[in-house]
């Protein structure tokens, strides 16, 4: 009877397993039948079009991509665009002789008057498609040996000095090129229409940095205009009615345009501000405006000098300490007439010698090299106002600006 009964549990054991040994195979096929291998049979079929089940492929919205192009493009980017391909880079060598110290005097002495070369880098604009060339005289010096500019394809020219006004700091060059190439140029803008605010744009080659005459670009505003600089006396150069603008510039912009988002010239960049930290650029750049710019360059043209095409009939000098204790002058700044022509403005207007000039149109005058400069901003048939102190009392009058009258 235990006999018996052991066999049955045996087999009913062995059911039991043969039952779940059959489960655990369903299961493993159902398995592999998930995870089907990757077949080219499988893809014609989920791409026969019969399928209604087939997904439909999405293809990207073009519309929305040129749209997104389109707003990366503005006035900007266009003036860029336009003006660009006008900028050079310039490099000139200039000898110059030092002798500073002692010990440079006998070495002169013993060896005679010895040279070195100083190179300096910058930037400058082409106004001409026969290669005029404008830029900052600081950026080329007194006398240069050499001139190289450098165009934004990277084509090498020597240039030609025409002229320089140091004064204003402003240069002439001409592009000497053996093929006669045309050169692709900027125009300028109006800068008497300038608007406090509008888009300033700063193209030039900082610190000479890339040789392969690419323009660096900045963007700002226009912070401010007519700003004046009083002129320091050992300094042979003038700034007036200067544009302040936020775009940066550093050196090797010097020279560079400062444009509108036209792509036209407003200003010739040339300095910046730093408040003595010498930290570099601050927020306080400063360029020449594009209409004193034309005038200067004009008369470079013309005569590879600037003069003036008037003669006022007087002459001056700056007011200085001596002369206000010698003459007991108003302790003021100006300038001391010194002599007047019978046949000139100045005496029809009513100047006489020993008057003191104190304003020359709206501005205060500072010095005789001011003086001079306000005096370009005329030309012959203009009016200038003239305020000028004569014995204590203030004068005002009106200078009809003409040529001399000779005494035939």
């Amino acid at each position: 009877m235990k006999f018996i009964l052991q066999h049955k549990f045996i087999l009913l054991l062995g059911l039991l397993l043969f039952f779940n040994s059959c489960e655990i195979s369903d299961e493993h096929h159902e398995e592999e039948a998930e995870e089907v291998p990757f077949s080219a049979a499988y893809v014609e079929n989920d791409a026969n079009p019969e399928n209604p089940e087939q997904e439909e492929l999405v293809h990207p919205d073009l519309s929305a991509i040129n749209s997104i192009t389109e707003t990366r493009t503005n006035a900007i980017t266009n003036a860029i665009e336009q003006a660009s391909s006008a900028v050079v880079s310039i490099m000139a060598t200039e000898e110059i002789q030092r002798f500073d110290t002692l010990q440079d005097e006998l070495f002169r002495f013993f060896f005679g008057d010895q040279t070195r070369e100083n190179t300096s880098m910058g930037s400058g604009f082409i106004i001409s498609e026969d290669g005029l060339v404008v830029t900052n005289q600081h950026v080329i010096g007194n006398n240069p040996r050499e001139i190289i500019i450098v165009t934004t394809i990277g084509e090498t020219f020597e240039g030609k000095l025409i002229g320089y006004d140091e004064l204003t700091d402003l240069a002439l060059i001409q592009i000497e090129s053996e093929t006669g190439e045309v050169f692709d140029y900027v125009e300028f803008s109006d800068s008497d229409e300038i608007i406090v605010g509008e888009w300033a744009i700063a193209l030039g080659n900082p610190f000479g940095l890339f040789e392969d005459g690419k323009p660096t670009v900045t963007v700002g505003v226009v912070s401010a205009i007519n700003r004046d600089f009083r002129p320091n006396p050992n300094h042979p150069r003038i700034y007036i009615d200067m544009i302040q603008t936020d775009a940066a510039i550093n050196r090797g912009n010097s020279g560079g345009p400062l444009l509108n988002s036209e792509g036209k010239v407003i200003g010739v960049n040339t300095f910046i501000y730093t408040g003595g930290t010498s930290a570099g650029f601050v927020g306080l750049s400063f360029a020449i405006p594009s209409n004193r710019v034309d005038r200067i360059i004009s008369q470079l043209l013309a005569s590879g000098s600037v003069t003036l095409d008037y003669d006022p009939g007087m002459e001056f000098t700056s007011m200085t300490e001596q002369l206000i204790y010698r003459y007991r002058l108003p302790y003021v700044r100006g300038l001391l007439v010194t002599s007047v022509n019978k046949s000139g403005p100045a005496y029809e207007c009513g100047i006489l010698p020993g008057d003191v000039i104190v304003k020359i149109g709206a501005e205060r005058v500072i010095s005789e090299m001011h003086a001079w400069a306000l005096l370009r901003d005329y030309e012959q048939g203009d009016t200038m106002y003239v305020e000028l102190l004569r014995d204590n009392d203030l004068y005002k009058t009106e200078m009809i600006l003409r040529q001399k009258i000779s005494a035939d």
